[in-house]
């Protein structure tokens, strides 16, 4: 009996020891060290004429930039009318600003500062838009290209992606010519032609501030945003990409002799083994990892989240597992945390009584930061294995990004000047889908991924979507941010 007591006693003192030693890592626990945004003088507001900036955006989505997967498809000469469009809108500052068109339609604007010594900033903003699904054109609650303005809100495609960013930007630059600031520091704005689909013209002009020798102090391009109804916090959070996903895509072939379906062959041919192939490779994924932005995140929230968040976070050593199931609930929190496999297309037999020659699948790939598309290509082979399959890739993968400092002078500007003009709380996180600023690494130390605008994880949903719509509230925002981050960084 004496035994069990001591048992049970070392057993209830192992278990005291362990929630002192949990507690007091949860009430010590500090975010990661990062620069302390509360030195930063931000600039003050600027008055915005919101109808009339309403009035420009609705203009500007009326202006079908439609990028297509053929090229043919595009109609060339809506860039140029935007082209027109931006410098008849804008005077101020395309006198205070130079112009050059690079590739096919990319443009390139410099605002020269007048310390040559301080190193340039960079804004981003593309001007092509995602076309509309055909056949959806009558779910949309005002038509796709109306730009309609109604209900508190700019409408149509583009509003948000990304003609919401570059008209923003550009009444931003505008209030701040017009009151006849002058800059310090050199701002180049760098709109590419091409984002949705190919990202050329952000390579282009990405090769002419390389060659020209310019190195810039930090870029921002869209990515992420303000979301207002962030479940880690149960409020708002202004979450700045630091880093984004790496992008490939993966094409499996299975040959097979093909020939009449009256006489299939014993091991059911090409499909059955294309078939095989891509249900291994699905079902070989990337484990999920507590690291990276995604994890940044949560770190940077946890001393002032809700004590479960904060405990979980400052004693991931007991309770990552708990931690990888809550944020893999959802499939955008399991993005954040690994390398993300999705078979998106298919390829038989031209006629359903043949049996195809060669069976294909294109299978896409979102690369997390520490992955690398090698490690994906030989994870794919040993997922299939003997299968008589040959795995290829259909472009030269992209790699991720490397990630960006929260420790920066530049960090610091953005930061304190997101905070100050959303009024929410700021932290790192990881974009999942790809930017035109992924081509400018090359360019700037540091490379950052924010829109300012406000949505709920529900809005998310129509960027690419149905019913596309730029609220009045956040159109306001965003010229306050641009204006500012522009008055703060170049002062």
């Amino acid at each position: 009996m004496r035994t069990l007591g001591r048992i049970a006693l070392g057993i209830v003192l192992v278990f005291a020891v362990l929630i002192a030693v949990v507690l007091v890592r949860t009430f010590t626990f500090k975010a990661p060290a990062s620069a302390d945004t509360t030195a930063v003088k931000v600039a003050p507001a600027i008055s915005v004429d919101v109808p009339a900036a309403a009035q420009h955006l609705s203009q500007a989505v009326q202006i079908q930039t439609v990028s297509h997967q053929d090229r043919a498809e595009d109609q060339p000469a809506e860039w140029t009318r935007l082209h027109d469009f931006l410098a008849a809108t804008y005077p101020a500052a395309h006198a205070a600003m130079t112009r050059e068109i690079v590739a096919n339609n990319t443009l390139v604007y410099t605002w020269k500062g007048s310390d040559p010594a301080l190193a340039p900033i960079v804004l981003m903003a593309h001007q092509d838009v995602v076309p509309v699904t055909p056949g959806t054109e009558a779910d949309w609650t005002h038509p796709p290209f109306s730009g309609a303005i109604a209900e508190g809100a700019v409408w149509g495609r583009g509003s948000i992606d990304d003609k919401g960013s570059l008209i923003t930007l550009f009444e931003g630059v505008e209030a701040l010519a017009k009151q006849g600031f002058r800059p310090r520091r050199t701002v180049l704005i760098v709109s590419g032609e091409d984002e949705e689909v190919r990202g050329a013209g952000a390579r282009a002009a990405a090769a002419l501030l390389q060659s020209r020798g310019i190195k810039a102090q930090f870029v921002v391009d869209e990515g992420l945003a303000v979301i207002a109804d962030n479940p880690v916090t149960n409020g708002r959070l202004a979450m700045i990409g630091t880093a984004e996903k790496g992008y490939a895509t993966l094409v499996v072939t299975a040959k097979a002799e093909g020939g009449h379906s009256s006489a299939p062959p014993a091991d059911g041919g090409g499909v059955v083994a294309l078939s095989r192939a891509v249900t291994a490779i699905a079902d070989h994924g990337f484990p999920m990892n507590f690291r990276g932005p995604g994890a940044d995140m949560l770190r940077t929230l946890a001393p002032k989240a809700p004590f479960p968040v904060r405990m979980a976070v400052a004693n991931t050593w007991l309770f990552k597992p708990l931690l990888i199931k809550q944020i893999a609930a959802s499939p955008a929190g399991a993005a954040l945390l690994h390398t993300t496999i999705a078979p998106t297309m298919l390829k038989g037999s031209p006629k359903e009584n043949v049996l195809p020659q060669d069976a294909m699948a294109w299978i896409n790939y979102r690369i997390a930061p520490g992955d690398t598309s090698a490690g994906v290509m030989a994870r794919a082979k040993g997922a299939v294995g003997p299968l008589p399959v040959v795995l290829s890739w259909v472009a030269r993968p992209e790699e991720p990004s490397p990630v960006s400092s929260t420790g920066s002078d530049g960090w610091k500007v953005l930061a304190a000047v997101a905070g100050k003009v959303t009024g929410a709380p700021v932290a790192p996180s990881l974009v999942t889908a790809g930017t035109d600023s992924r081509y400018m690494q090359g360019v700037a130390t540091d490379v950052y991924r924010f829109q300012p605008m406000d949505f709920s994880i529900r809005d998310t949903g129509m960027i690419h979507g149905t019913n596309e719509h730029l609220t009045l509230k956040n159109l306001e925002q965003s010229v306050q941010f641009y204006a500012r981050l522009i008055a703060t960084a170049a002062s």
